[in-house]
């Protein structure tokens, strides 16, 4: 089954979308800030959210790890 189809995966997509953009912000700023519309303005705000909500995506990320590993 496809990500879009099931809950569980794509709240891992969107988990890991969000902290790979915060990542990437942090080694290359140049490249994440200079698309802020658009398509590629996604990952902008990916990256946003990333940062200024990071022990919430953290907490989400380890929720995320226990449920696939111990739930599923």
């Amino acid at each position: 089954m496809s990500a879009l189809f099931n809950f569980q995966s794509l709240l891992s997509v969107i988990l890991l979308l969000i902290c790979t953009c915060a990542y990437l912000r942090s080694l290359f700023p140049s490249i994440i800030d200079r698309n802020k519309t658009g398509l590629l303005g996604t990952f902008w705000k990916l990256a946003r959210i990333g940062e200024r909500k990071s022990p919430w995506i953290g907490a989400a990320c380890v929720i995320m790890a226990f449920t696939v590993l111990f739930w599923s």
